[in-house]
């Protein structure tokens, strides 16, 4: 089958497009044809050898696949073959053309869903979703989002939104906030501006949430928008590092720093449930690029130029349009 590689730590350039022996079900397993494959930015700091851990190489990157399943190992219902799902692989195997998983680790994906639609919101949607029940946003809430432009915070903006909140949309550059206000962003401001957080304060006065996914001096500034009684919950590290707030200083400020666990027993309601709202068009999530398998390296190269908006999919076997 057709793969990508990581045989040494480093650049774009370091994904090389090779062959890999097809892998077979074993027990408990589903072999997936693969339609398209997640990429997430964590996958361009695990290439790099910066990321949360180090892969033992080589590998095969890549944690997010939707495709069809062909052929299942023992144990494991047969009616599940000529299905359409979306999973993880467990960390690595996802940038290639066929991928053996845990049965039981599969979702199916509704009939009237896309692939390409459902690979967009396997990871990130769930994480939204996530993110949303635990910060409790509301009606009434003004809400910071951070990277609002990205796969996640696309869809943070959408699910704020419809919450009822007013929705502070923090992006870099024109066609990005452009995007942030279509998707139902009251406030847009270019966090790369000196005076971004000036202009959020005129047009708002300050904020009661923040959802950082940027982290470092961003998220820092976003914490100093926190009105008393505010809450703030940091998800992600695009800047490289956490965003820095101690818990002395935040409860001096009134501020509540939430640090939320993700029990992996709700993975699979998480999942479902961004499913549905994408199915049922309450959830649009937003491909902005598209990328053969065998531009890996072209991928990651724009998510880290900071290119990119919304998500960012690999190509393998893409499904027909209908």
């Amino acid at each position: 089958m057709r793969a990508v590689w990581v045989s040494e730590f480093g650049g774009p350039q370091v994904l090389v497009p090779g062959e890999a022996p097809d892998p077979a079900a074993g027990p408990g397993q589903a072999l997936v044809e693969v339609a398209y494959a997640n990429i997430t930015f964590v996958e361009t700091q695990l290439r790099s050898g910066t990321g949360p851990f180090t892969p033992t190489l080589p590998t095969i990157p890549g944690n997010g696949v939707g495709g069809t399943v062909r052929a299942v190992g023992t144990g494991v219902d047969p009616a599940l073959v000529g299905g359409r799902v979306v999973t993880s692989t467990g960390g690595s195997g996802a940038y290639a053309e066929l991928v053996v998983v845990a049965a039981d680790g599969m979702v199916e994906v509704p009939a009237t869903l896309r692939l390409d639609d459902a690979v967009a919101v396997l990871a990130d949607g769930r994480t939204a979703t996530w993110l949303m029940r635990a910060s409790g946003a509301g009606p009434g809430d003004r809400v910071l989002v951070t990277a609002a432009a990205g796969g996640v915070g696309t869809l943070l903006v959408q699910l704020a939104t419809a919450a009822g909140a007013q929705v502070v949309a923090a992006a870099g550059g024109d066609r990005k906030l452009a995007l942030t206000t279509k998707l139902g962003a009251k406030v847009a401001v270019d966090y790369r501006r000196p005076d971004w957080t000036e202009r959020v304060r005129e047009s708002v006065g300050g904020v009661d949430l923040v959802l950082d996914g940027v982290g470092g001096a961003l998220g820092r500034a976003a914490f100093g928008l926190l009105v008393e009684g505010g809450r703030m919950l940091s998800f992600g590290l695009a800047s490289g590092t956490w965003t820095d707030v101690p818990e002395a200083e935040a409860r001096l400020r009134g501020v509540r720093l939430l640090r939320p666990a993700l029990d992996p027993a709700d993975v699979r309601e998480l999942t479902e449930s961004a499913l549905r709202a994408a199915a049922d068009g309450r959830l649009h999530p937003v491909i902005g690029q598209r990328f053969e398998l065998a531009r890996a390296a072209e991928a990651h190269a724009a998510i880290e130029a900071r290119a990119t908006i919304g998500k960012t999919l690999l190509e393998v076997r893409p499904e027909e349009a209908t």
